[in-house]
């Protein structure tokens, strides 16, 4: 057994192998006994080293989490941690904490990733300190709860009395490690030798029911707005016997869905758990037995078994605040690294709730202290004016300030009418009073109603009801641009007509993002194909609509800005998600949108052209960081670096990525100006797709070797981007899907990466939109058309700005690609301006010439 630090941990961490060969991780590749995950724990715990150390996991529902998660706490280090799929946050804690060790999720075998920053620890810590908790979810935020291992071992033994967990029970993870709630569903079901279904799937998607079936889970966690998307995955009507009980909790649900969901319960053999809890009590303070649910379900219920509640006046108010006591409770907050050598400084948790206790002694949350607002000298209850609209029937959220009470109500209310009830109501002038009609509440990553962003709905224009979860303001641009003006800046074009399309403007992939999102802008959401239709026929869309909070941009633009901030991302080593080969089944999707349509000449000079774009920039940078660095060499700045170039990885091979796309639309465009292969494929442009591809793919599986040192063969990722452009039915589509499931997996040696690129190509294939956040569509816009210069440059930005921070590497390796990009696009006609002579009156004409190449 490996322990450090005897006596630290509990015998439930150091003890696993107890509980035998019982399951204790079950997941849709197989099953790991107690024993096992014993093994894997202390094996992993050995490499932690002696000496306690400040450990950072950012957790994922995952076995490599899991394991480092019971390593570090068995071991008797402190834990900090964070969430997985959140960098910054993850960043912001290094930077405020300086952890001795980071932790990653693996690579699937079941060992987490050890990164050592120092041998020892530069820390002090309190005997009792095991974990070191976010008050603030997934933003990074420096205050942390202080939990002891008694902490763990009191609130994980009170809440498994009170559920019965028994080693036949087995939870599925619905909720992030991370978040004390899921959690308490780990320690809690490890303390019993029960077991966990480990998954990261969402309870809308089917595969997780499959596999809730498969491995007969007993349970589930839920927060508020899961029992939603319960609703939506039609969970009432699902055959799931081995269903003992759902908990819930992470914020209040509706007393009329308690009931609600206590009786489907009920008719379902199952149980409703409501409980209530805070971080600072490690998870549970008090629970609603299931049997009350139905009778009583505006209560919070009773404390959970060791703790103890009271409730202690407050002036000016009829109900007090409740106060918790009991083990469960923190031993206090870190806001800096000196504080993890703090011991206990409190013993009771002062909740910031009002309550009352019913003479059955049961107890009723009625409001929040600090969910109050002083207007207009009226003392308003946030929770209250959120009742009023629940008792007729309409979701809401209340938030506000010294001056305005902000409402955001769920689904098609007049907001006028609902402003004037509540101005009845509570006294408060009509003026003082914001209410806004949204497709849905805004949630955190937890599923709590995000009450900043409904604040900042009170800077909206007007009451007319959204669809995105919260509005942004209107400005004089929602007026509507000229469609002719979009296009003559995107592409420098003075020429346009109505009769004009994109493609026969000469339109490319790096102008498509621009002309997109300055049309989406202006018309809302674009119909498929629309690079193909004429912008008379645009214009009869109707008129331009209003801004909206969330705007709708096209799959494959989202997956290119994507896409290039993992590559820069990744290479700064702030994550490990690497996605330059979906790039390139990106870039063979627009090369077949964009230069495989119109006449045979017209295809030829779009092809050379979009050839010289990616060339001539490229090798113009590269010489320039030839001329500034001994990084390279004359074949980078000829771009021959993979024909040539050494067989080791070095900083020769930067570049690769431009240099293989160039071969490839330097191939295709010879070939495809051979006469009868150029009529094959406008005769069958799907079949000669898919010809090219069985082609392609005897290089993918070495059958066919292209003679290059590097790198591994990406062609057959450009023609399956190709494939899909082409396809034009259902099963076309699929087909190509099918064939990406089929030649994907097994080629990176990589799952992650493998899924990534797989993903990306079937959200292409089946997603025609998703949705930006509307302040971020610009921003998204920019990061896809520059992500070939961003890929080009950032070799040089980054590493300048990485000992300095990552998120500084990353942002100034975007900034400076987009830049470039910026720069690239306006040289062309500054140029032609001067070979006029023009230059100078150009510029003084269209002033926004200059300002056109720095935004879509």
């Amino acid at each position: 057994m490996v322990t450090a630090f005897p006596g630290l941990a509990p015998a439930w961490f150091t003890d696993l192998a107890r509980f035998g060969q019982n399951p204790a991780v079950l997941t849709s590749n197989g099953t790991l006994t107690y024993v096992e995950l014993a093994s894997r724990v202390q094996q992993f715990a050995a490499m932690l080293g002696p000496g306690r150390r400040l450990v950072a996991l950012p957790a994922a529902n995952d076995l490599g989490s899991l394991v480092g998660y019971l390593a570090a706490l068995t071991a008797g280090h402190p834990v900090l941690l964070a969430p997985a799929d959140k960098p910054e946050a993850l960043s912001n804690l290094i930077r405020a904490y300086d952890p001795d060790v980071v932790l990653g999720s693996g690579t699937g075998d079941g060992m987490p990733d050890l990164t050592e920053r120092r041998p020892g620890s530069v820390h002090a810590f309190h005997p009792e300190l095991a974990l070191l908790l976010s008050t603030s979810g997934s933003t990074g935020s420096p205050k942390l709860v202080r939990l002891s291992y008694s902490n763990l071992m009191s609130n994980a033994e009170a809440i498994a009395d009170y559920l019965h967990i028994g080693v036949g029970d087995r939870a599925a993870t619905t909720l992030p490690l991370n978040y004390c709630y899921g959690l308490s569903v780990v320690n809690s079901h490890l303390i019993r030798g029960a077991g966990l279904v480990l998954t990261d799937l969402s309870v809308v998607d089917p595969c997780f029911w499959e596999l809730f079936r498969q491995q007969e889970a007993t349970s589930f966690a839920a927060v508020p707005y899961t029992f939603d998307l319960l609703e939506r995955s039609g969970f009432v009507q699902m055959d799931l016997p081995h269903l003992r009980y759902v908990t819930q909790a992470g914020g209040r649900l509706a007393p009329e869905k308690v009931r609600s969901w206590a009786e489907t319960g009920q008719r379902g053999g199952w149980e409703l758990f409501v409980m209530y809890g805070a971080t600072e009590a490690t998870a549970r303070m008090g629970y609603l037995p299931p049997e009350l649910a139905s009778e009583y379900p505006g209560t919070i219920g009773i404390p959970v078994p060791g703790g103890e509640f009271r409730i202690d006046p407050v002036d000016g108010l009829d109900d007090g605040e409740l106060v918790y006591s009991g083990p469960n409770v923190m031993l206090g907050y870190a806001e800096k690294p000196a504080d993890l050598a703090l011991g206990r400084e409190i013993d009771e948790l002062r909740t910031g709730d009002l309550a009352r206790q019913h003479p059955n002694g049961l107890y009723e949350i009625v409001g929040r202290r600090s969910r109050f607002v002083k207007i207009v000298g009226l003392r308003i209850d946030l929770g209250e004016v959120e009742r009023l609209h629940t008792d007729i029937g309409i979701t809401a959220a209340a938030a506000g300030s010294d001056d305005r009470l902000v409402v955001a109500v769920e689904g098609d209310h007049d907001p006028a009418l609902l402003a004037k009830m509540l101005s009845g109501t509570i006294g408060l002038p009509r003026t003082a009073i914001t209410v806004r009609s949204v497709g849905s509440l805004p949630r955190l990553e937890n599923g709590k109603v995000d009450y900043p962003a409904i604040n900042a709905m009170a800077g909206a224009s007007s009451d007319r009801p959204l669809s995105g979860p919260f509005p942004a303001p209107c400005s004089a641009d929602d007026a509507g641009p000229d469609l002719r003006r979009i296009y003559a800046d995107a592409l420098d074009r003075a020429d346009v007509r109505g009769e004009d399309t994109f493609v026969s403007l000469d339109g490319d992939s790096l102008s498509y993002v621009a002309v997109s999102i300055g049309l989406e802008r202006a018309l809302g959401q674009l119909p498929p194909g629309w690079h193909l239709m004429t912008i008379n026929e645009l214009e009869r869309r109707g008129a331009p609509r209003k801004r909206r909070a969330v705007s709708f941009l096209e799959t494959s633009i989202v997956v290119r800005a994507l896409a290039i901030v993992c590559v820069v991302a990744t290479h700064v080593e702030l994550v490990t998600l690497q996605t330059a080969h979906l790039l390139f089944a990106v870039a063979g999707y627009n090369f077949a949108r964009f230069h495989l349509t119109g006449a045979p000449n017209s295809r030829l000079r779009r092809q050379i052209r979009s050839v010289a774009r990616i060339a001539v920039p490229a090798m113009a940078f590269i010489t320039v960081a030839y001329l500034l660095t001994d990084d390279y060499t004359v074949a980078n700045v000829f771009l021959l670096n993979a024909m040539v170039g050494p067989q080791e990885v070095t900083t020769q091979w930067h570049f690769w990525f431009v240099e293989m796309l160039v071969y490839i639309l330097v191939a295709l465009t010879a070939l495809l100006a051979i006469p009868w292969l150029g009529r094959l494929e406008r005769r069958w442009p799907y079949g000669t797709a898919l010809a090219f591809l069985a082609v392609a793919l005897l290089s993918r599986y070495d059958i066919i070797d292209p003679g290059l040192p590097k790198p591994a063969p990406v062609f057959w990722l450009f023609v399956l981007g190709w494939a899909l452009a082409q396809s034009r039915t259902t099963l076309q589509r699929l087909t190509v899907s099918l064939i990406t499931l089929a030649t994907v997996p097994g080629y990176f040696l990589n799952t992650p990466r493998e899924i990534t690129v797989a993903a990306g190509i079937l959200l292409i294939a089946w997603i025609p939109a998703l949705p930006v956040p509307a302040l971020l569509r610009r921003l998204t816009g920019w990061l896809a058309a520059a992500s070939l210069y961003i890929y080009l440059t950032h070799w040089l930005i980054y590493p300048a700005l990485l000992p300095t921070s990552p998120i500084l590497a990353i942002a100034g390796s975007l900034t400076f690609g987009i830049a470039y990009w910026a720069l690239c696009r306006w040289l062309p006609s500054l140029t032609a301006d001067s070979a006029k002579g023009q230059r100078l009156p150009g510029l003084v004409r269209n002033p926004r010439r200059i300002r056109k190449a720095w935004r879509p």
